[in-house]
């Protein structure tokens, strides 16, 4: 399978991602580049995205560049750093660049920003490569 029929394959079973309404938007070996719009139900109650979303949308980014390559990687450690507040109507994007590849772990920089291009968070997220095929699990 090519790097974006596996992370096609990954969102077809992830029913959260899906939820969010992720598109992947470019996909090649250990990258992603996704989109989601943001959603009244993601909003919290100062009238901003829900941290936790924003999170999750890096985690998503996480897991669609770390694993496109059937190899299935899990997290162990992940950071967010919000820099500006999502709002309603907002579209973000996820790129996820791979800054080290070990046997056993890798570690990616997700830089999210919005419509105008402005970031919004920065993530990065180690993983941990189970030695395992993602379409086994």
């Amino acid at each position: 399978m090519t790097p974006l029929e596996t992370a096609q394959y990954m969102l077809n079973q992830d029913h959260f991602s899906q939820w969010m309404g992720i598109k992947l938007v470019e996909i090649r070996e250990k990258y992603c580049l996704i989109e989601m719009p943001v959603k009244p139900e993601m909003i919290n109650g100062l009238k901003t995205v829900h941290g936790g979303v924003t999170f999750a949308f890096a985690d998503s980014a996480l897991a669609f560049s770390s694993n496109n390559m059937n190899e299935a990687s899990v997290a162990l450690n992940c950071t967010i750093n919000f820099t500006k507040a999502v709002k309603m109507g907002d579209i973000l994007r996820a790129e996820s660049v791979l800054i080290s590849d070990t046997r056993k772990t890798g570690i990616y920089d997700i830089k999210i920003t919005n419509q105008k291009q402005e970031l919004v968070a920065a993530f990065r997220g180690t993983v941990y490569k189970i030695d395992k095929k993602v379409t086994d699990l």
